[in-house]
């Protein structure tokens, strides 16, 4: 066990952290190292230094975002969308707290869970200081999110459950979270950090605070399957075929429309407001003004697969 005395690890540090996409493609973690002791310290004070939003004093939400408009428009969908996949994610989490054949697996998912349950309440908390009346809240995300919801989060939900709830196939669910849900939407979300950044701090905050876990999360996950496969090699067989059957899931979802929709209404909001932007970079060399919405997408997209591949191969999955 570690110490609660000990300095909080460079990388729950919301100062010294990578990025999300370095961070899910490079850093090594163990479940021995991220024990509850190690989130205990890493988190609250670290990651999010005692505001559960994660964010930095002083930093508002500007004026403009609570105006009537498409970039207003686009983030209340974006967010509401993640509060709810997140919300997804720490149910489903109850399972492998439930199912893990250590205590250092039930240990690490339970500080996972409480790490998802947060980024929905932080999540919903943006479209409050977005102004949604707290009376209207549920309701208003039902309208933002709810048929993306259905349409895209529910299956992937059954699908997972499936896995689990069928012989409680505890690294079946490891692998369907940390491949086919975080390794997926990691990039999607270091993108939003960074198109945020220069219109909404706050929610580009709340997103990097949401983006160190998923390092953490990503990286523990990867780890458990890798060494679950090279005590039992047989298991690789099984375990791609679960991959194949969820990426064919991936592929029937309309998850590049609903992102599309919304990055159309980025791209109408980034018009509206470009001369807050200036040169801004949303990746070395590009600057935000001048990309589109099927650019940021098919970079996301492109960020996801270099994920996807660089944790499959240290997983000894592919390759």
């Amino acid at each position: 066990m570690t110490s609660s005395a000990l300095p909080v690890p460079p990388e729950a540090d919301r100062m010294l952290a990578p990025d999300l996409l370095e961070g899910a493609q490079t850093i090594e973690l163990t479940p021995e190292e991220c024990d509850i002791a190690y989130w205990l310290r890493a988190v609250p004070q670290g990651t999010l230094r005692g505001d559960p939003m994660g964010r930095t004093a002083g930093v508002s939400v500007p004026a403009h975002m609570k105006e009537g408009g498409p970039l207003r428009q686009a983030v209340m969908q974006e967010l509401a969308f993640r509060s709810m996949a997140e919300e997804k994610a720490a149910r489903a989490l109850t399972r492998l707290v439930a199912y893990a054949p250590d205590l250092t697996g039930m240990d690490f998912f339970t500080t996972q869970l409480m790490d998802e349950a947060r980024h929905a309440y932080a999540f919903r908390g943006h479209l409050l200081e977005l102004d949604v009346p707290e009376s209207e809240l549920a309701a208003t995300m039902e309208e933002l999110a709810g048929a993306d919801r259905e349409a895209v989060l529910t299956p992937l939900e059954e699908f997972g459950l499936d896995v689990m709830e069928t012989g409680r196939d505890y690294i079946g669910g490891v692998v369907t979270l940390t491949v086919l849900v975080e390794g997926v939407l990691a990039p999607t979300a270091e993108l939003s950090e960074r198109k945020w950044r220069p219109f909404d701090p706050a929610a580009a905050e709340i997103e990097r605070a949401a983006g160190i876990d998923e390092i953490r999360h990503l990286s523990v996950g990867s780890t458990i399957v890798r060494r679950h496969l090279r005590a039992h090699p047989e298991e690789a067989g099984r375990l791609a075929e679960l991959l194949e059957r969820g990426t064919r899931l991936w592929e029937r979802l309309p998850v590049a429309e609903l992102t599309h929709r919304r990055e159309l209404l980025y791209q109408q909001g980034m018009e509206q407001y470009g001369d807050l932007v200036g040169d801004y970079e949303l990746w070395p060399g590009r600057r935000l003004l001048d990309t589109t919405a099927e650019e940021r997408m098919a970079t996301a997209a492109e960020w996801a697969r270099r994920t996807q591949r660089s944790r499959l191969a240290y997983m000894g999955l592919v390759g």
